[in-house]
This record gives structure tokens, C-alpha cells and sequence, in this order.
């Protein structure tokens, strides 16, 4: 049994375009297989180079926090260790402050030179150390932040 040759030339052409129509839809998978690692490959990038970002800045802020944590215990035990110096009369706090001139009718017999040494009460002392730890604290607190902006936020 023969085949016409027409017949095994229109075989052969059929077959050779479906191998090509094959070969060409192979490659256009090929094609997009790569675009799409190439676009996961460029996101990784992003992706690491984001976490790289997000540690330093992390670690930039638990510096910051660190080093304003200790400023701010320092501050608090120099408070402390005033108001204990204070309490135990070794050392005096010194306060700007005039005392008026008695008035004939209230002193009696009583003159400029009996007047006491200027010094706060009991309560007022403990509200001025409050008011100094108060004041260590904001301080800390503002000096934080403006490191925090100028070292993460302004990055």
C-alpha cells in the first residue's frame, strides 16, 4: 500500500504546522513563566530590603529608647539622692527669695534680724522633688521623640 504523495505532502504539512502551533505555545509559556519569576524574583528584593529597613529602624528605636530609659533612671536616682541628702540636713536646697520687713504691729518687739533662713515647708519640698522628677521624665520624653523623628521618621 502506497500513499499518494499529495496526500503524504498535505500529512507532513499538517504535522509540521501542529508541531510548530505546539513548539509556539510552549514558548509563549516559557515566556510568561519567566516574566512571572521575574516579578516574584523583584519582589523578594523589595521584600528583604523592606525587612532590612524595618530591623534597622527597630533596632534604631530600642537604642533610642535604651539610651533615653537610662538618662531617665540617672535623672530619677540624682532626685532621689537630693531629696534623701535634703531630709538627712547635708544638703540645702537654695532658694531665691526675700523676706519682707516686719511691720512694727505684727513683730512686737521683734526685728529684721529675728527673721529665719528662707526655706520651704515639709509640703512644698516634696511637691519640688515630685515637680524635678516630673521635669526629668518630659524632658526624656521629648528628647526621645525628636530622635525618634530625626533618626526613623526622616529617614
Amino acid at each position: 500500500m502506497t500513499i499518494p504523495p499529495l496526500r503524504l505532502a498535505v500529512f507532513l504539512l499538517l504535522s509540521a504546522l501542529l508541531v510548530w502551533a505546539a513548539f509556539d505555545q510552549v514558548s509563549d509559556q516559557l515566556s510568561a513563566a519567566r516574566r512571572d519569576r521575574d516579578s516574584a524574583q523583584l519582589e523578594v528584593t523589595g521584600l528583604r530590603e523592606a525587612a532590612r529597613i524595618s530591623g534597622e529602624m527597630l533596632a534604631a528605636r530600642d537604642e533610642i529608647d535604651l539610651q533615653r530609659t537610662q538618662e531617665l533612671s540617672n535623672a530619677l536616682n540624682q532626685n532621689d539622692d537630693l531629696r534623701l541628702a535634703v531630709d538627712a540636713g547635708s544638703q540645702r536646697l537654695r532658694l531665691a527669695a526675700t523676706c519682707s520687713t516686719p511691720k512694727p504691729a505684727q513683730t512686737g518687739a521683734g526685728s529684721v534680724a529675728d527673721a529665719g533662713t528662707a526655706e520651704l515647708t515639709a509640703n512644698a519640698r516634696s511637691d519640688y522633688f515630685t515637680l524635678r522628677d516630673q521635669l526629668a521624665l518630659s524632658r526624656q520624653m521629648i528628647l526621645g521623640l525628636q530622635d525618634h523623628v530625626r533618626r526613623i521618621c526622616l529617614r
